[in-house]
């Protein structure tokens, strides 16, 4: 398959480096590389990206895109991002094909993660 012309790599917003880099490695077991003082790349979250440094976060409520991870344990997820200080937005609902529950992240960046899966 062809890389050409296909999502290669994605960039967010941070004011918290060091918060941001503790939550992703122990929710989602992500790795990082410092690019200086304003900008730190991450791997091994299934798709290339980083952080730049920013007050500004993303929200679907200011009409950002919305970065949806999968778990296959809905709740064990939900736990992981509670318990490294992810904030849950809105609770585990259902919808046609799975259920899904939305978070933040410590910089308040919005994300969801979604199942296919029955508790």
């Amino acid at each position: 398959m062809s890389n050409h012309e296909k999502i290669n790599y994605l960039e967010l917003p941070a004011k918290d480096f060091s918060k941001t880099k503790t939550f992703f490695s122990k929710v989602f077991d992500w790795t990082f590389e410092d690019y200086g003082s304003e900008y730190t790349a991450f791997s091994n979250a299934g798709l290339e990206g980083g952080f730049f440094k920013s007050d500004q976060c993303t929200s679907t409520k200011n009409g950002s895109a919305l970065i949806v991870f999968y778990s296959e344990t809905l709740e064990k997820t939900q736990t992981k991002i509670e318990r490294a200080g992810g904030e849950i937005i809105k609770p585990i609902f259902s919808f046609p094909g799975g259920r899904r529950f939305h978070f933040s992240d410590p910089n308040n960046n919005e994300f969801a993660v979604w199942s296919d899966k029955n508790a």
